[in-house]
């Protein structure tokens, strides 16, 4: 976990990391994003960015948007997945 953005924009929190494809489903990227958001209202974070979701991974959009945050914008194209071609990463925040 990090500020988004240095200066006047790290009040906003973002953090990164994947869950290994043999665990998926297990509760893993809950518990991940369950505790970052913990930890960023605990260090005085407002909010909370990300800002590459892969808009084809229905189970990160779909924990994402469980655990309280919006699509705020999507960057068509920016990302080439490796069978669907270049798809679109998501921004997502939730205010903390």
């Amino acid at each position: 976990m990090y500020p988004n953005q240095p200066g006047p924009g790290a009040h906003v929190a973002s953090a990164s990391f994947m869950v290994a494809p043999g665990r998926a489903g297990k509760g893993v990227g809950r518990a991940l994003g369950t505790h970052v958001l913990d930890r960023a209202r605990a260090d005085g974070y407002r909010g909370m960015q990300f800002n590459a979701v892969v808009e084809t991974n229905t189970r990160a959009v779909g924990l994402w948007r469980s655990l309280g945050f919006g699509i705020v914008g999507t960057v068509p194209g920016a990302f080439q997945h490796p069978e669907q071609g270049d798809v679109g990463l998501h921004i997502m925040y939730q205010r903390l």
